[in-house]
């Protein structure tokens, strides 16, 4: 499974209405043009890199760099994709939307032509995505955000992250997976974004391999736990490590120890089942990434995975106000492209269905 991210500074605000009737009408237009030359996954394909995304919203003239990106362009394709013109469909959105999206892939799902174990594998997925962003990349940005774009064969997750404190947002993009299970080792494949974070824990990382591995092995015998976290406590910030490396790093206060002692119930086999624990949040999956690195020395990845698109303006008028004459005449020109491009494949059948009457 991987991902790719890109951060935004928080805007606040609505589109106009004007713009959101426009902003539909061409979204429709180009779906239609992507799914009829590449088909249904290609969109998916598309809608998973970061980039593309940005540009989209570009093209239909949202704000360049908003946080709005995401939730409006988000609710455009609901809006156009759940009509169910086409073979694909999106569940959840922001905030409480989001936490009903188990409920909305059961009803979509069911109209696109996904069995029960699909659309539960489905669901599975889905929390298993908001898991790895909310608490194994833990970059400073909370989930407010959450979207499953998928078709009867593929699937993506677009989620949101907030730092309310500074004022930033960070959309994380999973790249397009079958229909079944997926790991979590090294899932994001480029993050755009407005800055890097000096330093992150991400537990799903390559890097992280070894760290992981010692996770599970401290789950499966939590016995000195609570001592290493006690000798972790009066290391102080700053100090060198046995290897050389400038320790930096915050123990938690508060860890869950139910979860923990469910985990020893239960041996996890790998590390996703330890993610869809309850109870296992960042606090505590923290800790114990500490302790499998400063104690067992097995080292967790620190470096950000992240990585640093207009065609009829913004609405907020950046780079340009929108353009509402060119807006209508884009809209015009592609639908005369669709229409004739319908009409050239209509008259190549007509003329094959003539020559075969004649042969």
């Amino acid at each position: 499974m991987n991902i790719s991210t890109m951060s935004l500074p928080l805007h606040y605000g609505k589109a106009p209405h004007w713009l959101l009737g426009r902003m539909k009408k061409l979204s429709k237009i180009i779906i239609s043009l992507i799914v009829e030359e590449y088909g249904e996954n290609e969109f998916i394909e598309r809608i998973s890199n970061p980039i593309f995304f940005q540009s989209f919203s570009n093209v239909l003239g949202f704000d360049w760099n908003s946080s709005g990106t995401t939730t409006v362009l988000t609710g455009v394709l609901k809006s156009v994709l759940n009509e169910g013109e086409f073979g694909l469909a999106i569940a959840g959105g922001k905030g409480k939307h989001g936490l009903t999206t188990p409920k909305q892939l059961q009803e979509l799902g069911r109209r696109i032509g996904l069995g029960d174990e699909e659309v539960r594998i489905l669901a599975e997925n889905s929390r298993l995505a908001a898991r790895i962003d909310n608490n194994a990349l833990q970059d400073g940005y909370d989930l407010y955000h959450h979207a499953v774009v998928f078709s009867e064969n593929a699937w993506t997750v677009v989620q949101q992250g907030m730092n309310s404190g500074e004022r930033l947002a960070r959309r994380y993009h999973f790249r397009p997976e079958k229909m079944g299970k997926v790991g979590v080792e090294e899932p994001h494949f480029g993050i755009v974004a407005e800055r890097k974070e000096s330093e992150v824990c991400n537990l799903v990382s390559r890097q992280s391999r070894e760290n992981r591995k010692a996770i599970l092995d401290i789950l499966r015998s939590p016995v000195s736990l609570k001592k290493d976290l006690e000798i972790l406590s009066v290391i102080q910030e700053g100090q060198t490590s046995i290897d050389g490396r400038l320790l930096s790093y915050r123990v938690p206060a508060r860890l869950n120890w139910e979860a923990i002692e469910r985990a020893y119930e239960l041996q996890p086999e790998n590390f996703e089942n330890v993610l869809m624990m309850k109870g296992m949040g960042k606090n505590t999956l923290r800790a114990l990434a500490l302790v499998a690195d400063l104690v067992y020395n097995a080292e967790y990845d620190r470096q950000d995975p992240a990585k640093y698109s207009f065609a009829v303006g913004g609405k907020d008028g950046v780079p340009f106000p929108v353009d509402r004459r060119v807006y209508d005449e884009t809209i015009d020109f592609l639908e005369n492209l669709i229409e004739q491009a319908t009409l050239e494949r209509f008259e190549k059948e007509r003329i094959v269905k003539r020559l075969r009457f004649r042969g």
